[in-house]
């Protein structure tokens, strides 16, 4: 996909800030738009779905916590990926926001060029693989990758695109140990710079979804698939 057709939503209730940022991606040949707060984001969102959202945690109207649940509730925006940049540091910040379906969080101020490198970094990790589409079946759970789906029994539902990456990563070598920095490399990618506490929040939200029983924590070393009798 060429630049000019890559779009960038930019979400921030300071104009300077949007203007910054967009000069600077718009100079890397990506298509810009801006919105103000959470509200004109998700509208935004629906109307252009762009494929990459960087986004202000503290906004009026509404949070950008909050626009981010609303928009990884969008079926047709599951593929969009999610950056959220903001001043806010502290540990809480940083869970609710993987919590609400985040890819990546960067902390305020960065510089331009820097900022640059990490959106690519993020286009490229997220691209759409041209390689044939997988599906995972291991007893009633269905694990889509063409369609970002899990089908268990009779449910469908459709996760996060992080968490879906785990689970297919950790369902495609059942009973196998995976060490976290290879599910770092393998999910999240060198390009893309996140805690221990990120793959521990998205196991914690898989158990929710999927069940707790699929997945066993290897104390110190990682975490593997467990295959149901």
């Amino acid at each position: 996909m060429k630049k000019s057709e890559i779009k960038i939503l930019l979400v921030d209730d300071e104009p300077d800030i949007l203007e910054i940022i967009g000069v600077n991606l718009e100079s890397e040949g990506y298509q810009v738009f801006k919105a103000k707060d959470g509200h004109e984001a998700v509208k935004k969102a629906e109307k252009i779905q762009p494929h990459l959202i960087i986004m202000d945690v503290m906004m009026p109207n509404m949070d950008g916590i909050e626009a981010c649940e609303r928009i990884r509730k969008n079926e047709n925006l599951q593929q969009t990926v999610i950056m959220f940049l903001s001043a806010r540091g502290e540990d809480f910040s940083y869970v609710a926001a993987f919590d609400a379906g985040a890819d990546d969080y960067v902390t305020k101020p960065i510089k331009p060029k820097v900022l640059v490198s990490k959106v690519k970094g993020l286009l490229r990790r997220f691209k759409k693989s041209d390689s044939q589409d997988l599906i995972i079946q291991i007893g009633d759970l269905i694990i889509n990758k063409e369609e970002y789906k899990v089908t268990k029994g009779q449910f469908e539902f459709t996760l996060p695109r992080k968490e879906f990456e785990l689970l297919f990563l950790l369902a495609s070598k059942p009973e196998k140990v995976i060490k976290r920095d290879k599910i770092m490399e393998k999910v999240w990618g060198s390009d893309v710079v996140v805690g221990d506490r990120t793959i521990d929040v998205h196991i914690r939200k898989l158990r929710e979804k999927v069940g707790d029983q699929y997945f066993k924590t290897v104390k110190g070393v990682g975490y593997k698939f467990v295959t149901i009798d």
